[in-house]
């Protein structure tokens, strides 16, 4: 059997994908697969940049009765020429490369892009690729030209001279998803409406229309005032305590920004009724934050501190933290940053860490200027932030009374933090001695504890609960959380709960990954509420470090990558910055420990430049969940994991 296994592994087993065929494969590697708002929205991402750089009034989509989309500009138009390496149009090459654009040579003055969303270079090329049939027609230098692609692949590039009365410059591009790659064909509405109206907010004198043929409905969105008037309209009824705009953005002597990077920004703080938060990198939307909200609220907390000790505002005892400032604000931010860098191709959130002293160098002086302008409004401010103070440290003492005095001895490894505000504070779990050393210096010792643990801990899916803690690393854990093991579906008490966040730092290797399974199999059996709940995550720390030189304004930087494909996506903007090879040195961390406290500190412990990712039971319920790990860590499922390996093994990398 074994012979048999080996003869059909030679060389032509490996195949190698190429051009449009990995997304195709693994298209949600590139892309949600929920629905295709997102692959229409790197066409309208390509509009917005038109007009971010000046070139384009006006965007319209149409929603056809057939299930097509149509995105439609005034813009410069995709060059129809043939590239002067690849000998194809430029237009076929933009739809059919993941890595070709026009939007990495940013550090040129004269680049097409200064600041655009667009960065992998695989936007548009997706759309093309999940697309039963696509439509592209530029009209640019008094000429038409249109190319239409059937499953990604391109028919031949058709011109003709450009009638009188027609646009004489823009693209229009009308997509087809293909349904075998999407849950749903269907755009959702309210998503879509609110994508549109922000490229409206965001570029003041954009007009963005919408049209569904099916229905008639149809929107036009136009925003003189930008910001405020958004802010404003979003609001409603909701009364407003005062509010702050501004912007900011980094001239030609400013260091360590290129010129033009900047943020423009408006915060409404309110006492009471719902708030909005949205963010912008570049005009892309930001549901999920990022670095550019951490500058925000870092520039704001401080400003609004200094405030108040300046004025000697706060009451004795009274200890300001971000959340205090930041719990009643509402705003839209709008980031520019020059080369920024996303998680993952959908760009949900920024991770560039320099946008944090970006963003925050530019909102704090701002705010002390307008708050030393409008001192009652600035009384009026101080005095919300006192009071959310004082509420958050009197629910913080009711927590701490009615834990009693009948508390567990804490375990002697624990590094405790000096907080009892369960909404703030974080347990990391952390693989070996070295490694908590470095964690324990590294940390945020107000709100952040740290409990290393030694080798790997007991597979307990099999473990009777009464049995649990003769294993001294489980017995820790318990007691370091508060909670005593539990049942699924039985009663429990969290009020002992010690932390809000439970996170699991390992290395990021396949020792690391086995440490997390162990980990998480411990607390799906015996802590499920936790998991449940949302209380535990898992840290991920980099794998590799790059040393960048200087590369034109842009200081010489260390940039880091989760894992070989962040690894080469740097390589390769490096490359494109115009810095030849081995300029810059690539170091792989062996394990955690090899990291220095600050390094810890930047990479994986600040919850402003971390990767934390929340642990959930996904698309699988918790029945399905547990008969899963029933296979994965049972002991009598070997047979199981078997067929697992033999079922999915093709589709791992494993770094051995």
């Amino acid at each position: 059997m074994a012979t048999s296994q080996q003869a059909r592994y030679s060389e032509a087993s490996i195949r190698v994908l190429k051009g449009l065929e990995p997304v195709r494969q693994r298209p949600g590697m590139y892309t949600s697969t929920a629905n295709p708002l997102h692959i229409v929205q790197e066409v309208i991402d390509n509009s917005a940049d038109e007009a971010l750089a000046g070139h384009a009034t006006r965007i319209d989509l149409i929603e056809h009765a057939d299930g097509s989309v149509t995105v439609q500009d005034d813009g410069r138009g995709i060059p129809l020429g043939l590239h002067p390496e690849e000998g194809v149009p430029v237009v076929e090459l933009v739809f059919t490369q993941l890595h070709a654009g026009g939007k990495f040579d940013k550090l040129d003055a004269a680049a097409a892009y200064r600041f655009s969303g667009g960065l992998h270079g695989v936007g548009v090329s997706v759309t093309n690729a999940l697309s039963s049939r696509l439509e592209v027609e530029v009209h640019r230098d008094g000429q038409a030209g249109t190319l239409e692609f059937v499953d990604g692949v391109p028919r031949p590039l058709r011109t003709r001279g450009l009638a009188r009365g027609e646009l004489r410059s823009g693209t229009r591009v009308r997509m087809w998803p293909d349904a075998r790659h999407f849950d749903s064909v269907q755009l959702p509405r309210a998503e879509l409406v609110q994508l549109l109206r922000s490229k409206a907010v965001l570029l003041p004198g954009l007009t963005v229309r919408l049209h569904v043929e099916s229905s008639g409905e149809q929107h036009e969105w136009h925003y003189a005032q930008g910001l405020r008037g958004y802010l404003q309209q979003a609001l409603g009824e909701t009364p407003v305590l005062l509010e702050f705009e501004g912007s900011g953005s980094a001239g030609a002597q400013t260091e360590g920004f290129a010129a033009g990077e900047g943020a423009d920004w408006c915060v409404a703080f309110s006492a009471e009724g719902s708030v909005l938060r949205e963010s912008y990198v570049n005009l892309i939307p930001t549901p999920s934050g990022g670095t550019h909200e951490a500058g925000l609220r870092e520039g704001l907390f401080q400003a609004v501190k200094g405030f108040i000790e300046l004025h000697a505002l706060a009451p004795k005892g009274v200890r300001l933290l971000p959340e205090d400032v930041f719990s009643r604000a509402s705003y839209v931010l709008s980031a520019r940053v020059l080369d920024p860098q996303f998680q993952g191709q959908m760009k949900q959130r920024l991770n560039s860490r320099d946008a944090v002293r970006l963003v925050g160098g530019f909102v704090r002086p701002a705010l002390e200027l307008w708050l030393g302008q409008h001192l009652e409004q600035g009384k009026a401010l101080a005095d919300l932030v006192i009071a959310q103070a004082q509420s958050r440290q009197r629910a913080a003492q009711r927590v701490e009374r009615r834990k009693g005095s009948g508390m567990a001895v804490l375990p002697g490894k624990l590094t405790d933090c000096e907080s009892r505000d369960i909404a703030r504070n974080e347990l990391f779990l952390v693989e070996g001695d070295s490694a908590g050393g470095s964690a324990k210096m590294g940390r945020d010792k107000a709100f952040q504890a740290v409990l290393p643990l030694r080798g790997k801990v007991l597979n307990s899916w099999e473990v009777e609960r009464d049995r649990l803690f003769a294993n001294q690393e489980i017995h820790d854990i318990a007691v370091a959380i508060g909670l005593d093991p539990h049942a699924p579906h039985e009663a429990v008490d969290l009020s002992g709960l010690r932390y809000g966040k439970v996170c699991i730092l390992s290395d990021a290797d396949v020792d690391g990954s086995h440490i997390q399974v162990l980990l998480l199999t411990l607390f799906l059996r015996h802590f499920p509420q936790l998991v449940q709940r949302g209380h535990v995550f898992v840290a991920r720390p980099p794998l590799y470090r790059v040393d960048a030189p200087a590369r034109g304004r842009k200081p010489a930087a260390k940039l880091y990558a989760l894992d070989d494909g962040e690894l080469q996506a740097i390589c390769d903007r490096l490359r494109k910055d115009g810095l030849r090879e081995g300029a810059w040195t690539v170091s792989r961390f062996k394990g955690l420990g090899e990291m220095s406290a600050e390094q810890l500190w930047e990479t994986t412990l600040n919850p402003d430049t971390r990767r934390l990712s929340q642990v959930g039971f996904g698309a699988l319920d918790s029945q399905a969940t547990d008969e899963l790990f029933t296979r994965l860590m049972g002991k009598g499922e070997s047979q199981a994991r078997r067929e697992l390996m033999e079922t999915f093994g093709d589709r791992i990398e494993v770094d051995v």
